[in-house]
Order: C-alpha cells, then structure tokens, then sequence
C-alpha cells in the first residue's frame, strides 16, 4: 500500500511511536516519518507507507508552520520544559514593543547552533546522547530560514509566536536565542506543528481515529496518494518506449513535451494509464532528463 497518512501526533509520544502504531496495524513493513516531532510537540506527521516512504526527502524540504508557547524568565538545559532548569529571572519588565522589535532580528535567514538534546551528531553519537550522559560539546552554527513570524498572544510570561520556516530549524533554539536577546532567559512550553507542506492540522487524523479506522477496515481511505506533495512540480505523460528508458535507468529527451517550462529541474513522469512513473532531473551539461527515482 503507497500512500500517506497526515497523523496528528499526540503529546508524549515519539514520532517513532507512531511510525511503530502504524506498521503493526497496517502490516506495511516500508513505513516512515518526515521531520521528527520532540515528544512533548504535537501536532502534523506526515507518515509515508510503501513506495511513499521514498519520497521522504521531499516532505522534509518543504516549509513546515509552528505554533509555540514560549515562556519567559526560564532556562532550561534542553531549551524546553523537559530539561533542568538552569536559570530564573524577573520577566516582568518585558513589554510587547520590546517583543516586537527584538522578534524582527529572527525572520529571514539566521544562524542557530542546535540544542544539545538533538539528533544532530557528534563523532558518530547523536547528541542526545551526549547530554543525558551530562556531556556538552561544542556545535557548529547552522543557518534557518524564517518566512514569517508573528505574535498571536501574549500575556507575560507567556509569548506564543507562529513560525513559518525551511528545513531544519530548531524551534527550541529560537526560544532560547530570544530569551538571550530579552537577557531574561526563555524555554519552550508547548509546540505544535500545524502545517508541513500540503499537509494541515485541520484536516489530520489523530491517533485514536486511526486506530478507529484501522479495527472499521477504512484506514486506507486515509491515505493522501504519494504523487500529492509532487502537485508543484511539472507533469510529463510518456509512452511504453521512453517508459521502460526510464524503468532502465536511462537518459531521455523531453524535447517535443511542449508543456515543460523552460528552467524547471525536476518534473514527474506517468505512464499513459495515470500511474506514476518517476521523477525525472535535468542534466543541463547533456540537456537530458536523468531518472532520479523509479516507481514500480
């Protein structure tokens, strides 16, 4: 079974979990998540079953939106509620203009050094694994994007902002990075991931229901068709000889596909029947299209 599930991944889980609640019910063996949520977030999980799970990269790619609680005058060593407290201040004098102006020095391109309770790895060891032995080691900055970034409430100490950004941002990061700009310390409170990619919290599915459709023998009408995050990229419709090209691995011309916009670097192929075939890239030196994924 190729598809995807949008799970609205509850809060104390791991995004493994769920990866784990999914292959037991479904019995799809090919089962794996994009962007991994901390156990205390919650919010959208895109799980890809099947060929699905190979597009993964591509979820993980797209812009994901955040809705964070951010409280004020604390520090953590996780930089969230799940770590050790390392310091408290008075909170009290922050304002909203002070909020305002300090937030804007985070939209756009920033640099952020992950937290030490990450997967990111050193020497081989996440370093995660680092910190609950009680080790600190030194992390290379890393660049994020933040498309947008606005306040939706606040009542000091508590801030919640909705964040808009690429991959690889660290939420908690940037709630410990303004708490150090404000010099009064700041943790992450609560998170909730309410958008990757296409997929929105509004239309996902919790835990519970998927477990409710799977025991209903329904679950599979759950399932968004894997070539759904592909709906921005170009479409090509090939015929049997350039579809076995493809299915071999081959370069092929695309040159009488009038439909193409010139410039574009990626495009899926399907076969005459609608199914879907791969997803070609241009190699611009050879002004061929080189099959980067091949679906059976």
């Amino acid at each position: 079974m190729d598809g995807i599930l949008n799970i609205n991944k509850p809060a104390g889980k791991t995004s493994y979990t769920i990866v784990a609640l999914v292959k037991r019910l479904t019995g799809e063996k090919r089962v794996g998540h994009a962007g991994t949520l901390d156990p205390l977030a919650t919010g959208v999980l895109p799980v890809c079953l099947g060929q699905a799970t190979r597009l993964v990269e591509y979820l993980v790619d797209t812009t994901k939106t955040y809705l964070a609680e951010i409280e004020l005058g604390v520090s953590t060593d996780s930089y969230d509620m799940e770590g050790a407290v390392t310091q408290r201040c008075d909170a009290s004098a922050v304002s909203l203009e002070q909020l305002e102006k300090t937030l804007h020095a985070f939209r756009g391109v920033i640099t952020q050094i992950p937290p030490m309770f990450s997967a990111v790895k050193h020497q081989g060891k996440p370093l995660y694994e680092l910190a609950r032995a009680g080790i600190a080691v030194e992390r290379k900055s890393r660049t994020a994007k933040i498309f947008s970034l606005e306040i939706k409430d606040w009542k000091n100490p508590l801030l919640t902002i909705e964040v808009t950004c690429g991959k690889g941002t660290y939420i908690r990061s940037l709630a410990n990075d303004l708490g150090q700009a404000l010099g009064c310390g700041a943790t992450l409170k609560h998170l909730e991931r309410s958008r990757c990619g296409i997929f929105d919290i509004n239309e996902s599915v919790t835990a519970d229901h998927f477990i409710d459709a799977c025991q209903g023998g329904y679950w599979e009408s759950l399932l968004y068709p894997m070539d759904s995050i592909l709906s921005r990229w170009e479409t090509v419709i090939v015929g049997e000889e350039k579809a076995q090209a493809i299915r071999n691995g081959a370069l092929i011309s695309l040159a009488e596909n009038k439909s193409l916009k010139a410039g574009i670097n990626y495009c899926r192929a399907y076969t005459w029947d609608g199914s879907l075939l791969g997803i070609l890239h241009f190699d611009s030196e050879k002004k061929q299209w080189q099959p980067e994924k091949v679906f059976s």
